[in-house]
């Protein structure tokens, strides 16, 4: 199983990282390793003083596919859920500034949370107008709606897939809203598609 993240897929978040507006998606990698334990909580790295939460709709691909028209790319998912891509800021700025590659910021061992459940794609009348939202410490900090992606998901699986084949049990992050912040120890983050509940872990 990889997972396969796309970057900067909401205007208002570009702008608050005060990033460049992309021609195309942004793609980078997460390893398995990356996946947070079921019932872990989640340790902030040494490497890092400044760990961001990203709150972000996944999809699971169902069956092994490459170029993937973007007329048939509904077929690849039936499952939409819900996650965070934990960012260590601070380390990629620095990666940034020297036009390094991001995964040590992106892609070490907890920094993607992956939700408890799963939702049927059909339990939503319209995948273009799904919300989404993390509370931190019962707060809301980030709020999103598919409807703002730049690219939908059918776009970014047919898109991807001209790189990567996909392959059964492979996880699509989709992009992050505005909002993102640092976590601190003691931290609990709540996720939830709607209104109903997906994840919730700790900081330590």
């Amino acid at each position: 199983m990889k997972i396969i993240c796309i970057g900067r897929n909401y205007t208002e978040h570009i702008s608050e990282l005060n990033n460049e507006r992309p021609e195309e998606p942004v793609i980078f990698l997460k390893p398995d390793t990356a996946v947070l334990l079921k019932k872990q909580p989640f340790f902030i790295p040494d490497f890092s003083d400044d760990v961001h939460y990203e709150v972000e709709l996944l999809v699971r691909i169902k069956k092994v596919g490459k170029y993937i028209q973007e007329k048939f790319a509904h077929k690849y998912y039936d499952e939409i859920g819900l996650g965070i891509d934990f960012t260590a800021r601070d380390l990629q700025k620095k990666l940034k500034e020297k036009g390094l590659p991001w995964e040590k910021s992106k892609a070490f061992d907890g920094a993607a949370v992956i939700g408890e459940k799963w939702m049927n794609k059909n339990s939503f009348s319209d995948l273009n107008n799904i919300n989404f939202s993390l509370l931190k410490n019962g707060e809301k900090v980030q709020k999103g709606n598919s409807g703002n992606m730049l690219w939908k998901t059918d776009e970014i699986i047919s898109y991807v897939s001209q790189f990567f084949t996909l392959k059964i049990g492979d996880i699509i992050f989709t992009g992050t809203p505005q909002g993102v912040g640092k976590v601190s120890i003691n931290d609990t983050l709540t996720g939830f598609i709607e209104e109903e509940q997906f994840f919730s872990i700790n900081v330590k």
